[in-house]
């Protein structure tokens, strides 16, 4: 019989979170060995091409689509299988970190369903945007426009969280620390070493975030309804 009184040691993940985790892990795992050449032999050092170009996103190809108004299932699903494609294992690495540290503080207050909803429509607004804005021929590949969605997330939380402890006006702008952190980051490593354009679905993919959280939060859609009312 448990212990009533028993405390795990460490808080479980919700199983949105670690579903989302595991088909992340999981292909880079398999990547990730396939280059190393501890499966899949000789054909297995293209796998992570092969997968790019399969599942990755292009600018060019929306584009196209766009223009032909014309939308095949197989290409449209891009923009959900993309964020699960890394150009390596390290950037894999950080994309998990902050998807199981993230996801689980997301999915823990707004709930599973904002969890994926965030993490799937971020990843699809990111990438909607980078196509829209840049003429930028490289693929768009990496659950970063997806997390940072989640940032967005955690970034709404707190904000309202400051927002009902009295914090005002610049008091409020605390919550966004992070995301300016991040942001700061990706300027000096692009004033350090060349980088490519997909900061811009990243930012774009918070910026989604956190507005989606206005009808995700706890409360915001009886928040919305009183500011009707008064109206």
């Amino acid at each position: 019989m448990q212990d009533p009184e028993y405390q795990p040691p460490v808080n479980p993940l919700p199983p949105a979170v670690v579903v989302v985790f595991l088909i992340m892990a999981g292909i880079e795992a398999m990547l990730s060995l396939g280059e190393a050449g501890m499966i899949g032999g000789r054909d297995a050092v293209g796998w992570r091409l092969g997968m790019i170009r399969d599942y990755g996103f292009s600018g060019d190809l929306f584009d196209w689509m766009l223009a032909n108004g014309r939308f095949p299932l197989q290409e449209v699903a891009r923009l959900v299988t993309y964020p699960f494609i890394h150009l390596g294992f390290t950037q894999s690495l950080f994309a998990m970190v902050l998807l199981l540290a993230l996801g689980k503080m997301v999915a823990e207050v707004m709930g599973q369903f904002a969890f994926l909803t965030l993490f799937f429509v971020s990843g699809i607004g990111g990438a909607v945007i980078y196509a829209l804005l840049l003429n930028d021929p490289i693929w768009l590949v990496g659950g970063y426009p997806s997390t940072y969605g989640l940032i967005g997330g955690y970034t709404f939380v707190l904000w309202r969280t400051l927002e009902g402890q009295g914090a005002r006006g610049a008091e409020q702008l605390r919550a966004f620390t992070l995301i300016a952190l991040l942001m700061a980051i990706q300027l000096i490593w692009g004033i350090l070493f060349v980088v490519g354009t997909q900061w811009v679905a990243e930012l774009a993919g918070f910026v989604c975030g956190f507005a989606l959280s206005f009808v995700m939060a706890p409360g915001e859609w009886a928040r919305m309804r009183d500011r009707m009312r008064r109206r």
